[in-house]
């Protein structure tokens, strides 16, 4: 009896430790989202604003039409937006990551195993929070104006039903998918590579996280402006949008918006890893 009441206990222990370390990692995550967002939200504007017109717009030229016309604060134009997705969804894809890793993986995961974690902890988070996704891209791209997140979301739904909630989903998650994936297995691979250079692994980190956002953002660029695209026009199919961009862009259109987004993706990924990396050391979750 005594041992069995032992045993319980453990049992008991274990799950709310578990439970702990998946409540550090979220709010670590959430933290590194919030600094990231904030600091880049203007690049993710700039982008959206190029993606969702025809034409050469540069990123530069972009930055001034909405400096003059907007003021500064006009590049934080959909910040609210953009943090209510941001920090619960990279506090949930950080908790999936390390939840997924600790349980199936003993030790360092290789790269495959890197991409099948990346790949799962982002799809979940994508399908929670497809909604607020669409309610940012069209805060950030100025065809509608919402009186709160909340009254956009009841706009939306009442308009367009559900699947308006839910437009992107598909091409979202083949973008977030395998860069989430592939981010993962060349950040994990190159943290490797840093940590036998230098002794100082805040810098490892971070030049971990560039180079992974690099390569990542490129592969998955296409993907990217179809999602913007079809959560920009009600009624739009994910194939007609595609035909309607290779006709009328050709294939740089599918290009369309790569450089303040690698820019943007690379440099929030690398903040948000580094921040991520020490606030779960300080937190003692490794």
């Amino acid at each position: 009896m005594a041992a069995y009441q032992q045993q319980s206990n453990q049992n008991r222990f274990s799950v709310q430790l578990s439970a702990n370390l998946v409540v550090k990692s979220f709010l670590a995550g959430s933290f590194s989202g919030t600094c990231s967002t904030l600091l880049f939200q203007p690049l993710d504007l700039v982008k959206t604003r190029i993606q969702q017109v025809r034409g050469s717009p540069s990123m530069i030229r972009e930055f001034k039409k909405i400096i003059v016309s907007e003021k500064v604060i006009g590049l934080w134009h959909g910040v609210r937006p953009s943090l209510i997705r941001t920090v619960p969804g990279v506090g949930v894809y950080f908790s999936c990551m390390h939840t997924v890793k600790t349980t199936l993986y003993s030790s360092t995961p290789t790269p495959t195993q890197s991409l099948m974690v990346g790949a799962m902890s982002r799809t979940l988070a994508g399908c929670i929070m497809i909604p607020v996704t669409v309610v940012k891209i069209r805060c950030e791209a100025g065809s509608m104006e919402y009186k709160g997140i909340v009254n956009a979301l009841k706009s939306i739904k009442g308009a367009e039903g559900v699947r308006g909630l839910t437009k992107g989903l598909m091409p979202t998650l083949f973008r977030d998918v395998p860069f989430s994936g592939m981010y993962l297995m060349f950040y994990e691979k190159l943290k490797v590579h840093c940590n036998n250079l230098t002794p100082y692994q805040n810098i490892n980190n971070f030049c971990s996280g560039i180079g992974a956002g690099v390569l990542g953002s490129l592969f998955t660029q296409p993907a990217d402006v179809v999602k913007t695209r079809l959560q920009l026009t009600p009624g739009a199919k994910t194939l007609a949008v595609i035909k309607d961009i290779a006709r009328g862009e050709g294939p740089a259109g599918f290009l369309r918006g790569m450089v303040p987004r690698t820019l943007r993706r690379t440099l929030m990924a690398a903040l948000a890893w580094t921040v991520y990396e020490r606030a779960v050391k300080n937190m003692g979750l490794k």
